[in-house]
């Protein structure tokens, strides 16, 4: 019997890798897009599309199939910057609750929320899903919209939605336009601006699709499952890459104190000239956190698997180069 799916975020980065998973394996496949939407990622695969936005309950509704057998739930706002937080709020908390409304409605099999790692706040040591949760930083807006999304899935959870929420580490891997590729391209053209202090766990954003699929099977009801990878500094991760492209990067990392500071003058600029930063206070406070993830129940589990980091950035900096990304020589 073919199992059909319904997939928000499926343009991004994250979502692309669920979908192709989904359609290359047999699934009946339908994706709410929006008119904006590029739709390259997914050019090729058997996927209906369904215009409408998590921001319009109704577009949501109407796009999802009934009795749909998975919901996977990835479309999100990963915005770290203040003049962009009130539509942050819009996408992550009322777009996740008319999704989970969406789902009581159309009364779809079971709900596989995307969140983060981060949700827990800056932790000291080995994160698990048992860590009680810090709300040192829900100063940050996109902390504070992923756990209130979160809350609205256990409320669902309770009223008898079957749920599991999947909460990814820092992701790396091909399709990655506007994550850590950002880093490599600064990389790439000298422009770092400095190394962070912290560092933390890696997933193969390949891995973190088919954890998504392995949830439906095997994620047991109202579980979360942290999805990390190899603890790794972020200063090797910067010397990795550039060795990688051929290139110079500093030899330490920057102060944490520092950066801090860049944050705050950079977004002081973004305020006159109304362009998003490359720092801003709350990316400064995000990166200069060492957070390592003890991912064994998604291992137990979902059959979860580590890629090596120098392996990661090869896979990603290879499709960077396929798709002009990159200066020439890189």
């Amino acid at each position: 019997m073919t199992l059909s799916a319904f997939v928000t975020g499926a343009t991004g980065f994250v979502g692309a890798h669920l979908a192709r998973e989904l359609a290359l394996n047999g699934w009946s496949v339908t994706a709410l897009v929006r008119k904006t939407s590029p739709l390259g990622e997914l050019d090729g695969l058997d996927i209906e599309l369904r215009q409408g936005d998590v921001v319009d309950a109704e577009s949501v509704r109407e796009a999802m199939p009934p009795t749909v057998d998975a919901v996977f739930h990835v479309a999100a706002s990963t915005n770290v910057w203040k003049r962009q937080n009130e539509s942050q709020t819009r996408v992550n908390i009322d777009g996740t609750r008319n999704v989970i409304r969406a789902c009581e409605q159309r009364r779809a099999g079971r709900l596989i929320h995307t969140s983060s790692f981060i949700v827990w706040g800056f932790q000291q040591g080995r994160l698990t899903e048992e860590n009680t949760r810090l709300d040192n930083a829900d100063w940050i807006n996109y902390v504070r919209t992923k756990w209130a999304a979160e809350e609205l899935v256990d409320a669902a959870a309770t009223r008898g939605l079957d749920t599991v929420i999947l909460n990814p580490a820092h992701i790396l891997g091909p399709g990655d336009r506007h994550n850590w590729s950002r880093m490599i391209r600064l990389v790439d053209t000298g422009k770092l601006p400095g190394i962070p202090p912290g560092g933390g766990a890696f997933s193969d954003v390949r891995e973190v699709a088919r954890a998504h699929v392995q949830a439906f099977h095997h994620g047991r009801p109202g579980q979360r499952y942290l999805l990390g990878g190899e603890n790794i500094a972020f200063l090797d991760l910067v010397r990795m890459t550039g060795e990688i492209l051929g290139r110079k990067v500093p030899a330490r990392a920057s102060p944490a104190w520092l950066l801090r500071a860049m944050g705050r003058l950079y977004e002081a600029g973004s305020m006159l000239n109304k362009k998003e930063p490359d720092l801003t206070p709350e990316s400064a406070a995000m990166i200069t956190q060492h957070i390592d993830c003890d991912s064994s129940r998604a291992q137990r589990e979902l059959n979860y698997r580590f890629t090596p980091p120098r392996d990661l950035l090869l896979d990603t900096i290879s499709w960077m180069r396929e798709n002009d990304m990159l200066s020439e020589q890189a």
